[in-house]
């Protein structure tokens, strides 16, 4: 099994989480703790960069539905951006392009903040 990576960069008000490896029950405390992380710092404006993202499992995809709500109440959202096509199969058998914003790319999620 791969590990997990989370990786973040801010650049001006908006913060990117670089995530890659394996996404599952084990790994998910580190994605948790890293939004935590951006809340406690008064950070609302995400965006998740899947590009290295190998696999994800549901304990993965509640990470973000345990969030969301707190998030967008602070004036904030979550974006999502670089979705391998088995990435977002995932995420789109669940219903969640209809609940989040899923681009192609960083510089798209990143425009979609203005």
């Amino acid at each position: 099994m791969e590990n997990f990576t989370v990786n973040r960069t801010d650049k001006e008000d908006i913060s990117v989480l670089y995530i890659g490896g394996f996404l599952d029950a084990h790994t998910a405390p580190d994605l948790e703790n890293a939004i935590q992380n951006l809340i406690d710092g008064e950070r609302y404006k995400i965006i998740v960069n899947f590009n290295d993202l190998t696999y994800i499992s549901s304990a993965g995809l509640g990470v973000f539905m345990g969030y969301i709500e707190l998030i967008r109440n602070n004036d904030g959202d979550i974006k999502m951006s670089n979705m391998s096509p088995k990435i977002f199969r995932v995420f789109d058998l669940l219903g969640f392009p209809t609940l989040y914003d899923i681009v192609d790319d960083e510089i798209k999620a990143l425009e979609n903040f203005k």
